[in-house]
């Protein structure tokens, strides 16, 4: 039974400290759709994902507004295109793009994902085609978001899938341009991409999952800061992670029940609630605002990736009682361009990408939303890939790449996108070239935990 102290507490945490369910996300199986004629294909997959997320948006809205919890985005992602399009004769694969973009829209849903490939032990049909129409793709669609998912433990890191993926990339930022290069922040590289998250833009729905289901991601960095603030003066570190843990509890409690409702709703089976804390741009909802609560000065200085683990760890804890299904991602995102205390620290300095690289290791995904200076060459965005893909295979979690390039702008200048993809400073690379190393190609092999059975 929930006391009337919770619910007093999740009030509050509603309207004065930023909690909100950031996205529902139904998945939605297209294997059925396969089909060797493309535009048939692309029939199928449009009407499908119309026909069982026609009532997506307006249940999110119905249970909004009857519960009085802030439901921001309502998305889906969908089986990867890469899959479907094997049989297609056609190397148009971009027309699936292009139908995932028209049903976003007839379905009035701010991002689809799935536009995506796993080829991290090789590549299928259809995976080299999909790969190559990416930065087409993105450049010509509003709503698609991508991943490719280029290594795991199981099966080491494919070097030529990154190879390809530091220039589609650059070629992502340099076809956006005009528009802040947006194409490349809707493209995520993955290593152990798990097949349950709805966040985007790495969400797509994995083969091993029902034929449709519902999958909540809920927020709440500015709620478990909100608490350190005001109980945790002069708190030892246990008294911290235990405080975090009771807070992320009614966190996903509040998912749990949304998950619940929209599933009975809309009649598709509950798969999972992802305990990410999900910041955004609004002053008071950061986890660098988190870390600083605990006794760092600023986000970046040393002691920040044993305060992250510090997060990461009682976020799970906690959340993990609250569900009986967490999955996704869950734990502690830091995307530098959503994130108000991150753009703080990387624009004083005290954050670089070093920094972010090794409190990769102890959180959620990886280097996310990091602006890079234009001139930065394919071969060193792949091997900052292939790095962040070792931190992950090596350590048997997730771990991602999601830069932009600033096409046009050096070191100190800005990129600007504007609501919840924020804003950032181009921040500097390190010196020396990869480029012979990237272009050895081959399969990196996976690591002696990968025999574990």
């Amino acid at each position: 039974m929930l006391e009337t102290k919770d619910i007093l507490d999740t009030i509050n945490m509603i309207d004065n400290e930023n909690l909100d369910v950031r996205t529902i996300t139904m998945g939605i199986s297209l294997l059925d759709c396969i089909d060797e004629n493309i535009d048939k294909a692309c029939d199928k997959v449009y009407d499908k994902i119309c026909r069982y997320a026609q009532d997506l948006v307006k249940t999110g809205e119905d249970i909004s507004n009857e519960y009085g919890i802030p439901i921001i985005n309502k998305r889906i992602s969908v089986t990867p295109i890469g899959m479907i399009a094997a049989p297609c004769q056609s190397r148009r694969v971009v027309k699936f793009a292009y139908a995932l973009d028209r049903a976003a829209q007839t379905l009035g849903i701010n991002f689809i994902g799935g536009y995506s490939a796993l080829v991290h032990k090789g590549f299928a049909a259809g995976d080299y085609a999909l790969i190559e129409s990416i930065p087409e793709a993105l450049a010509t669609t509003e709503r698609v978001c991508s991943s490719v998912n280029v290594g795991s433990t199981k099966a080491g890191i494919n070097m030529d899938a990154v190879k390809k993926m530091g220039y589609a990339v650059k070629k992502c930022a340099e076809l956006t341009a005009d528009k802040d290069c947006i194409g490349a922040a809707k493209l995520v590289v993955f290593c152990n991409a798990p097949e349950d998250n709805p966040f985007m833009a790495g969400a797509f729905h994995g083969v091993g999952e029902a034929d449709c289901v519902i999958n909540v991601g809920v927020s709440g960095p500015g709620v478990v800061r909100a608490v350190l603030a005001k109980e945790g003066k002069g708190k030892d570190i246990s008294q911290i992670a235990e405080m975090i843990k009771k807070t992320a509890f009614k966190i996903t409690r509040m998912g749990q029940l949304v998950a619940q409702e929209a599933s009975k709703r809309l009649c598709v089976p509950f798969g999972i609630v992802d305990l990410s804390l999900a910041p955004t741009p609004a002053v008071g909802d950061s986890v660098a605002h988190i870390l600083e609560e605990m006794g760092l000065e600023v986000c970046g200085c040393h002691g920040t990736t044993a305060a992250l683990a510090i997060l990461n760890d009682a976020v799970k804890k906690g959340g993990v009682m609250a569900s009986s299904h967490v999955g996704g991602l869950s734990g502690a995102f830091i995307p530098v361009t959503e994130d108000a205390g991150m753009i703080s620290a990387a624009r004083c300095g005290a954050l670089d990408i070093t920094k972010l690289e090794a409190m990769t290791a102890v959180c959620s995904v990886g280097l996310d939303m990091i602006v890079v200076p234009g001139d930065t060459t394919p071969e060193v965005i792949s091997a900052i890939i292939a790095d962040e893909a070792a931190i992950g295979m090596v350590n048997s979690k997730t771990t991602a790449v999601r830069l932009i390039p600033a096409i046009g702008k050096k070191g100190g200048e800005e990129l600007n996108f504007g609501g919840l993809l924020g804003m950032g400073p181009v921040m500097p690379l390190r010196a020396g070239s990869p480029a012979e190393f990237v272009n050895r190609g081959g399969r990196i092999p996976a690591p002696l935990q990968s025999l574990k059975n």
